[in-house]
């Protein structure tokens, strides 16, 4: 079928799953909308989080998208059932499938869960793990200052590492946990930092992987797979500053083929 499929994200973040989706599903066109004006979405309320998020969803609807993917954890928790149940198209977010690679993973039972202040405060992926396994040991920890760091461009170097460190303190007292989920999108452009401060002995996890896998499989179940042996132009939409979502895509995306466009959150 030759019609898109439409991320969004809260800014930049949702790149990373962008980029799987590219990686695994390269026939697929995609059109990304971030909203990198009104990112973090982390400390807004439930309220804002789903107007933003049909906002986007609207906008991306007049591009005549055949599936949804929500690349933000944050919109996930608090507006996915609303997707559901009023949208005629395939919706899928990243929490369910972060928590199905986090499960894989641990090999004691005990996950620790970075991400934003919304995305913990509504516990959804402490729901979705012990509904996979009900004996689950949780360890959430809200990181505020991790998605406008990255909205920043500062992935690496000295500054990057003090912000990890310090936002970490909590859970590196924790010697049981052996797996600790990235529940936001914009935590894996942090992800080389986050390993060296928790350590090799830990299994950091994204949920990017497995949303591919379930956007591939949903794609096969409907029937609107695009078998079209062209290469794809993606279109990356960003809603504030153009310089630093440019260089941040120029980073993750080096030879595929797309062009980065402005949108404002107002003509949404």
């Amino acid at each position: 079928m030759k019609k898109p499929i439409g991320v969004i994200d809260s800014g930049v973040g949702g790149l990373t799953v962008v980029h799987e989706l590219m990686r695994q599903l390269p026939k697929e066109p995609l059109i990304y909308l971030g909203d990198t004006e009104r990112c973090p979405y982390g400390p807004r309320t439930e309220e804002e989080v789903k107007q933003f998020t049909w906002e986007m969803v609207h906008f991306l609807l007049k591009k005549n998208i055949k599936m949804l993917v929500i690349a933000c954890n944050t919109a996930t928790a608090f507006a996915i059932n609303d997707l559901h149940e009023k949208l005629d198209i395939p919706v899928i977010g990243v929490i369910k499938p972060g928590a199905r690679a986090a499960i894989k993973s641990t090999e004691n039972d005990y996950i620790g869960i970075i991400g934003t202040e919304g995305t913990i405060r509504s516990e959804a992926y402490n729901d979705a793990l012990r509904q996979i396994k009900s004996e689950i040991e949780v360890l959430s920890l809200a990181c505020p200052a991790f998605a406008p760091m990255v909205e920043k461009g500062l992935l690496e170097g000295p500054e990057a590492r003090r912000v990890v460190e310090k936002s970490l303190v909590p859970i590196s007292k924790h010697d049981k946990m052996d797996t600790l989920i990235l529940g936001c999108t914009h935590y894996p452009l942090l992800k080389d930092t986050i390993q060296e401060v928790v350590g090799e002995d830990i299994k950091v996890i994204s949920s990017s992987e497995e949303t591919a896998r379930e956007t591939s499989t949903t794609l096969d179940i409907h029937q609107i797979a695009d078998d079209d042996d062209q290469s794809p132009l993606h279109q990356f939409y960003a809603t504030g500053d153009l310089e630093i979502f440019i260089d941040i895509t120029q980073r993750i995306f080096k030879d595929s083929q797309f062009e980065v466009l402005t949108i404002k959150h107002a003509d949404l």
